[in-house]
Parts: C-alpha cells; structure tokens; sequence
C-alpha cells in the first residue's frame, strides 16, 4: 500500500470516529428543606394543646418511577430507589412500565394526575423525551436515572451515569431547572412531536436506521462508528432552508441537526455554543462531499467553531428544510422514518429537571474520587 493510500486509510479512521459522535449524539432552586441543606436547626415547639405525638404531621412526599423494562439492572434500581426513599423519609416510590407502544407519555399523564411530587424517567433518551412531553409546561419536575446509550439530556445536566443512588438522590432533591424544549413536524400540519436533545435529517438519522439493535447491544457507540464509515461517501442532496422569517437559502447538504444542547458523549461539542436554556435552536449543517472535507468538518467540530467550510452553526427560533428527495429523520436518537420536509422550533422554558445541586456536585466527586470512578 503506497504513501497516499496510507494517508486515506488514517483519514477515513478518524472521520469514523468522529462521526460516531455526530450520529450518536440558571433559572433554580433548591428543593430540600432549609432543614436539610444545614447542619444548623431550630428547637421545635409544641403548643399547650398538641405534644409531639399528637400534632398534625406533613404529608409525605411520593416520587413516580416510569422505567423500560426492557433495561437490564432494573431489579437493583427499585431497590436502591426503594432505599434511598425510605432514608431521605419519602413513601415507599411507584413504579410504572412504560410498553412497545407508549414509551412513557400517557404513563406520566397517570402519574401527574397521581400527584407525584415529581416524576422520574428510568431509561434511555427516548423514554425522556416520551415524558418529558406529558410534563411540559406544567410545575411538575422531572428526574432523571440515565439507563441509555447515549443519556444525552443527562449529560448536558451533570446528572450522574452509572450511579443509581445518586441519581435518585438528585431527583428527589435536586434543583429544580428550568430548560427549554423543542418541536418537529415533518410536513406542514403535521403533528408536533417533543424532543430535548437533537434532531435532524439526513446521514445521521440514515446511520441511526442502519444501525441494528443486535449491533447496538454489542458493540455500544462504536456500532455508530462502524455504520457511519460505511456510509461518509453517500451523495450530498439539495435542499432549501429557511431560517426562523428569513429568506430561503438553497445548499447541498449530508446532514442537518437541530441542537436544544450541544454536548455528546467524551465532552465532545457537537454543536459548539448550543445553551439548553437560552431560547433558541442552534443548527449545525454539513455539507462535505468527500474525506477530506470531512476532515474540514471534524476540525471544525473539535475547534469548537461555529463557521467552517463545511460545517457551520446558525442560532434561530426556528427553522424549515425542504429537500429534492426524501430523506431519513430522526429525533433524540429514535429514527422516524423518512420525510423531504422538516420543521424545527424552539419552547422556551418549557420544561422543569431535577439537576444536581452544588453540594451534590461535590459530594459526587468526591465519591467518584473514592470509587477511583467517572461520573
């Protein structure tokens, strides 16, 4: 193999792995009573009529925990969440199957009109985004215990991976954030469907649906990167943008992808200067034709520039695509199926999350650092 071939074959290698990371891809408060956030406490006082035995005691606090069964450890979860309820002086939780069918949202409307005091997602990205539809622009809160792959939306809020005990912890006692959320349509009156996360059209999704659960299974993200080589030669499609009220801009695109939050697994910026709280939509666009401009692409994705040659980053409120061909479309990693239209809108402060507090911060660290563990 001579010099250049060489030279290909490297640069083939690091595109794959980048593009394993493209596919894949503050407003609060504290929610625990002042008298558990201090060490310091006030003498309590009865009245001449009520002892301590008597006097009206608070209600106890209920958490819901919507889970997919199909997760493996799901047995050590309700035990630990049991626990960790049990301790902090919650009632026992309530635990509810999401199916094939309804991945979590009409089960979340349940536990809404159950009066959780807050709602508990245990699953992968799809199961988050399901719930997060049943309680957007509502004053319940979601937790989060990341049982994914990929976990996106947990990664962006610093919510602890791996970490059953803490996770809980979090949900139950969190502060509470409020972040924005996003909608798409894949025709013009079509149906609004929810994400947190990303979505988008084209060769991202197109590797999303070539990839098989079995390989997904086996080989994590890296099942991502063996697809997304196979495919980095595809032909760039023709489509019109128009970005929130603006005009329409013709460009030949691989990939477009419409961020709520920028960060994918490794800390890696996939859309560099996305804010999950800021109001807006950011859209990366990839244009490259061959291996080398996709090199320009990962150079620019791991520059944390949001204008390069053949990736840029737009920040709108809103924006509509519309392609000479139907095209694979995916969002928060679950493929859809394929569309030549795609509408993509921001919903500001649509949605309440149980984010680790500053003292949860350090306390996780720390226990990371004794675990010899990452997050």
């Amino acid at each position: 193999m001579n010099l250049t071939a060489w030279i290909v074959l490297a640069v083939a290698v690091v595109v794959a792995f980048a593009v394993g990371y493209l596919v894949g891809g503050s407003r609060s408060k504290s929610t625990r009573p002042a008298s558990q956030e201090t060490e310091q406490t006030t003498p309590a006082t009865t009245s001449a009529v009520e002892t301590p035995d008597t006097a009206p005691q608070p209600p106890r606090r209920r958490a819901v925990i919507i889970y997919n069964p199909t997760k493996n450890e799901m047995d050590t979860l309700k035990s630990v969440a049991a626990t960790v309820c049990r301790n902090e002086g919650w009632d026992e939780p309530l635990f509810i199957e999401t199916t094939k069918d309804d991945p979590g949202t009409s089960m979340a409307h349940e536990a809404r009109e159950k009066g959780a005091e807050v709602v508990i997602a245990a699953g992968g990205d799809g199961t988050v985004r399901a719930i997060a539809e049943a309680l957007a622009d509502s004053d319940v809160p979601m937790g989060i215990i990341p049982m994914g792959t990929g976990n996106l939306l947990a990664r962006n809020l610093s919510i602890p991976l791996n970490r059953f005990e803490w996770a809980m912890r979090v949900a139950l006692w969190g502060q509470d954030r409020v972040i924005d959320a996003a909608r798409l349509r894949t025709s013009p009156d079509g149906e609004d469907t929810l994400f947190t996360v990303m979505a988008g059209i084209g060769y991202d999704a197109t590797v999303m649906s070539n990839t098989s659960e079995d390989a997904k299974s086996r080989m994590g993200w890296w099942a991502y990167v063996r697809q997304g080589s196979r495919q980095l030669l595809g032909k760039p499609t023709e489509v019109r943008i128009q970005f929130d009220d603006g005009e329409e801009e013709t460009r030949k695109i691989r990939s477009i992808l419409g961020g709520n939050c920028g960060k994918v697994q490794g800390g890696i910026e996939l859309i560099p200067g996305a804010v999950i709280d800021d109001g807006h939509l950011d859209v990366l666009t990839v244009t490259p034709r061959n291996v080398a401009e996709w090199v320009s692409v990962v150079t620019s994705i791991a520059g944390r520039s949001r204008k390069g040659m053949h990736a840029d980053v737009t920040k709108c409120a809103a924006v509509k695509v519309r392609a000479e061909k139907e095209l694979d479309v995916q969002v928060d990693g679950d493929v859809l199926g394929e569309t030549d239209y795609l509408e993509l809108s921001i919903l500001p402060n649509a949605l309440t999350v149980r984010t680790p507090s500053p003292e949860q911060e350090r306390n996780i660290r720390l226990d990371s650092l004794s675990l010899g563990i990452g997050r």
